[in-house]
């Protein structure tokens, strides 16, 4: 049987929640991380390149809480006010979702962040190998520019760090990825999970940090894609944060101080473990 393992945004918080929960369904004995596909978004890029790695899931999980091996983020500078302002105001111009993901990408490359070579450095401390793993692992941006979505891969001749930061580029707060002369943003912009491109495998699991909801306008909405799926004849199954993990990711999931409770709120969660493809 086919499979593919779908990984959504969702923060540093997204990343330690997901890491969590994938090791506590394999203590549970539902690993899903052997799947043939890792398709990853934004902090779901991170962790598929992080499953990647060869890294054993306890090894990847105390990265997320042991303080020595954690990476060395930035605290963004996160007001979630202003933040849902500044969208919507994009979002109120209204058109196709391609032409919204265009007005996303102008709002990002105007805006004021880190330098991008400090952004890169995050991503690089993130990632326990900076080479493209032998297995399929897709990571899903967007071309800021023409809105169009772009799916890195070991093909792709782009170098695995620049791939995952551009999936993790917020627009607003982290700068847009420079690669070969074109600047990307952040997948989720796309979709949360972009769960479509797994269109074809017979068994799905999709982790979705921050719920199903979009946060962006999708051309397809996340629930039509299940259906989509499953009309394609995939067996799916889709994990949410508990309302025990939705307290710890909290509601800046950018705040890096969320790591170790998110991380041992997806364990727990995971280790109970009933995971049910449909």
């Amino acid at each position: 049987m086919s499979r593919a393992l779908v990984l959504g945004g969702g923060g540093v918080a997204g990343i330690a929640w997901t890491t969590g929960v994938l090791a506590g369904l394999a203590e549970a004995g539902q690993d899903v991380t052997g799947a043939d596909v890792l398709i990853g978004t934004s902090a779901g890029a991170a962790v598929a390149a992080q499953l990647g790695s060869g890294l054993a899931l306890p090894r990847l999980y105390a990265r997320q809480t042991e303080p020595a091996l954690r990476a060395t983020e930035i605290a963004a500078e996160f007001d979630a006010e202003k933040f849902g302002e500044d969208f919507a105001a994009v979002l109120r111009e209204g058109g196709t979702a391609a032409e919204i993901r265009r007005a996303m990408g102008k709002f990002a490359l105007a805006a004021e962040t880190v330098p991008e070579a400090r952004r890169r450095a995050v991503i690089e401390s993130r990632l326990p190998s900076h080479d493209w793993p032998e297995r399929a692992v897709k990571i899903v941006a967007v071309e800021a520019e023409t809105g169009e979505a772009a799916v890195f891969d070991r093909s792709s001749d782009v170098p695995l760090v620049d791939a995952v930061a551009a999936s993790c580029a917020v627009p607003g707060v982290w700068p847009a990825v420079s690669i070969r002369g074109k600047r990307y943003i952040d997948g989720g912009v796309r979709s949360s999970a972009n769960a479509d491109y797994a269109t074809g495998f017979a068994q799905v699991t999709v982790l979705v940090p921050m719920g199903s909801a979009e946060v962006f306008p999708a051309e397809r909405p996340f629930e039509q894609v299940l259906t989509d799926l499953r009309e394609a004849g995939a067996k799916v199954a889709v994990l949410e944060p508990d309302d025990a993990s939705t307290a710890a990711i909290g509601p800046n999931p950018l705040d890096p101080e969320t790591r170790a409770a998110a991380a041992a709120a997806g364990l727990a969660q995971g280790q109970r473990g009933g995971v049910v493809w449909e």
